[in-house]
């Protein structure tokens, strides 16, 4: 079950700063169980990321980077810090074996792909240049 603490953070630094197309995408890794997702790094080798380096190789302002793309969305994009994120820290304990995460956290996306399909969003906020 996704703690309080994570559910918090999906809610008020995620969602608000990932894409629609990084949305679409983490839905279909969580989905289909994609190998391409993993725990316990942010990056093993490209196309291979965790939630957050999936989130940021959709959107503008770190669609660029390669295997820091995690980390600078998190940083730079939702104000975090990746090494104290609540649902990096859940998703990398987790682990590959723990489907009720995973089941919970495609619920948490496919229920803000409905709320963003019913509602007119604003335009995305504009990036300041992410170099790494």
């Amino acid at each position: 079950m996704l703690s309080p603490e994570c559910v918090r953070e999906l809610r008020t630094s995620w969602l608000p700063n990932i894409t629609d197309t990084g949305l679409e995408r983490l839905i279909d890794l969580l989905e289909k169980g994609s190998p391409l997702l993993i725990h316990g790094s942010f990056t093993r080798v490209v196309p291979m990321g965790c939630l957050a380096t999936h989130a940021a190789w959709h959107h503008p302002c770190t669609e660029h980077l390669t295997l820091d793309a995690g980390i600078s969305w998190l940083h730079r994009v939702a104000g975090l810090n990746p090494a104290t994120s609540h649902v990096i820290r859940e998703w990398d304990r987790c682990g590959t074996t723990d489907y009720e995460i995973r089941a919970e956290l495609l619920a948490f996306f496919m229920d803000e792909r409905l709320n963003r399909q019913r509602q007119e969003r604003p335009a995305p906020r504009a990036c300041a240049a992410v170099t790494v």
